[in-house]
């Protein structure tokens, strides 16, 4: 909660212009949904609409720091599935953990899980937090591990990166490689030894060009390591908060020392045979 008095030189201002004005990283999109909720106070009365303020009136902001902050939205990570069935479960790693190996989120998972059978069918970076798919069998893991192969499980991910794209949509098709000593990825546009193809495929969902950053829907039609972060820093486009291919003098303003990298959605697109999970095809699972 942050308690606000408007002074005189504010008087006249309309209540988005003063509240940006202390925060000036606060996304439009979450000002809005403030006001859908109801989660402003004006001299102690809730507000849905961008009032004029005036000489000391008192405005009450029920919100967090990171919505304060411009941040995405913490995905609501636990280790509580986002959805279950007899053959799939779905959880949110939270940033900072590993998908798989010794002290990993996989690991907690399977230990908290002893008499069951979870395993997952893809990865996220350690610093990447949201959806991971596990199977509770191995005819499950199967056909999952052939969906992905086959494209017909659509990973997206949300991303706030620094800049307004000139394009509101762009598949971004070049060239990784991968340089394990120093576990960092070089971009290239034309095909080089030792460079294997990645494709990129980005949505603008809205800009914010006071704070010139945008957020954007990013899918990947190439599964390499780090190649949404090194992508979109390799066109210009860093993902806030990323110290490995970001801007450190704009994280350090923004107040981020995570990249703002979630996977939030996963569906099912089956077009070919899916056997015992056929019936999650279409289906979406998001938070």
């Amino acid at each position: 909660m942050k308690n606000l008095k408007v002074e005189t030189k504010e008087d006249g201002k309309k209540l988005n212009t003063f509240v940006t004005s202390h925060f000036p990283h606060l996304k439009q999109n979450a000002f809005q949904k403030a006001l859908r909720k109801k989660d402003i106070r004006v001299n102690g009365k809730r507000v849905n609409e961008n009032v004029i303020l005036h000489t000391n009136d008192e405005v009450i902001l029920y919100l967090t720091d990171d919505v304060l902050a411009g941040s995405i939205s913490p995905a609501p990570c636990s280790f509580q599935p986002i959805y279950e069935d007899e053959n799939i479960a779905v959880y949110c790693k939270p940033a900072g953990m590993e998908t798989q190996g010794h002290g990993s989120f996989t690991e907690h998972m399977q230990n908290a899980n002893p008499e069951q059978y979870l395993e997952p069918c893809h990865r996220l970076d350690r610093n990447t937090s949201g959806l991971i798919l596990y199977a509770k069998s191995p005819e499950a893991r199967e056909i999952l591990f052939t969906k992905f192969k086959k494209r017909e499980i659509e990973k997206h991910y949300r991303a706030t990166v620094l800049g307004i794209p000139k394009k509101k949509a762009a598949t971004l098709v070049d060239y990784l490689f991968k340089d394990a000593k120093k576990s960092q990825v070089y971009i290239s546009h034309t095909p080089k030894p030792g460079y294997v193809k990645i494709i990129t495929q980005y949505t603008l969902l809205s800009s914010d060009f006071k704070n010139n950053t945008s957020v954007l829907d990013v899918q990947i039609h190439t599964g390499r390591t780090h190649q949404i972060r090194a992508h979109l820093a390799f066109i210009g486009y860093p993902i806030l908060g990323d110290g490995k291919y970001g801007d450190a003098r704009m994280n350090k303003q923004f107040h981020k020392s995570t990249q703002d990298l979630v996977s939030y959605s996963l569906h099912f697109a089956f077009s070919t045979d899916s056997g015992i999970l056929q019936y999650l095809n279409g289906k979406t699972i998001q938070i």
